[in-house]
């Protein structure tokens, strides 16, 4: 089976009730799919890039003798032992969270409801130090209050008859997501005063319609390995006017280098401020398993 391209959850505004419902907890990572046959395996990530040389840890998920295809986060812990995209960036040791099964044994699952798919998923009885297959809760407004307390990205609820939908952004899966963390696009970058050799600021804005709009400028979190890993990708995507359709105010423009917009990052920010700026945003990581086109729904 080829790679599917992974059904999507819609942002709910309740968490929905009753026993139509089941509610898991959202994984600040990656979301991969992973097919597994032939004596080997391949991870791809959302949007088809395929990274199997990256995590060198699932090579196991192979050595089980069957054909399958997963659907998962891969999240790393932090300091604190909690699933991080942040620790995941730092270079931490991936562990993959399977929480769906598309393919068994040469038999496409998608068409399954989701109750079926996950008991041939626990059938398989998966678990190791770099994979497991996390529990199910039927309390969703309990997950969503134990998350939040425990520091965990949120959860996601999903209807239990709902077979998979590739591709597809579906309200069968709702999210609620607790940080305010939101991917935007690389517009452009400063360097730390008096230097362009160490970065000082991103400039970032998000996809519409009408072109990228702009949100701010991002400091905080680039000092250290982050702002010099990120700043070589920068130069080379250089450009000589601004990307962003927003008129620019000169504060915003003084000593800014411009770049093509096809670079997608997380930040964390307190919101939005009444004129569109994320309100004191702070630098999370490259996103390179999104592209500028994926960030049309996040809101």
């Amino acid at each position: 089976m080829p790679f599917v391209p992974p059904m999507l959850a819609t942002k709910g505004d309740r968490v929905p009730d009753g026993s139509d419902w089941v509610h898991e907890v959202k994984w600040d990572g990656i979301r991969v799919i992973v097919r597994v046959g032939d004596g080997g395996l391949t991870v791809w990530t959302r949007n088809g890039n395929e990274r199997t040389r990256e995590f060198p840890q699932l090579a196991g998920l192979a050595s089980l003798d069957r054909d399958m295809v997963l659907d998962g986060e891969l999240a790393a812990p932090d300091e604190l032992g909690r699933p991080s995209f942040g620790a995941l960036q730092r270079g931490g040791p991936a562990r993959l969270y399977v929480f769906d099964l598309l393919a068994l044994d040469g038999r496409s699952l998608v068409d399954l409801p989701w109750e079926a798919r996950r008991a041939e998923l626990e059938s398989l009885h998966l678990g190791d130090d770099a994979w497991l297959v996390p529990p199910t809760y039927d309390d969703g407004e309990m997950l969503l209050e134990a998350t939040g307390a425990q520091g965990l990205e949120g959860i996601v609820s999903k209807l239990r008859s709902a077979p998979y939908r590739p591709g597809v952004r579906s309200r069968d899966w709702l999210k609620f997501p607790h940080r305010p963390r939101r991917s935007v696009v690389i517009g452009g970058w400063r360097g730390e005063k008096g230097s362009d050799a160490r970065l000082g600021a991103l400039l970032v804005g998000e996809p519409t319609a009408d072109g990228l709009v702009f949100r701010g400028r991002v400091g905080s979190g680039l000092a250290g390995r982050a702002g010099i890993a990120l700043l070589p990708t920068l130069v080379e995507i250089g450009r000589a006017d601004s990307p962003f359709v927003t008129p620019m105010a000169k504060a915003d423009t003084v000593d800014t280098h411009w770049v093509e917009p096809v670079v997608v990052v997380d930040v964390e920010s307190l919101g939005m401020t009444r004129d569109g700026r994320l309100r004191q945003p702070s630098y999370q990581g490259v996103r390179s398993d999104l592209v500028p086109a994926d960030l049309e729904h996040q809101s």
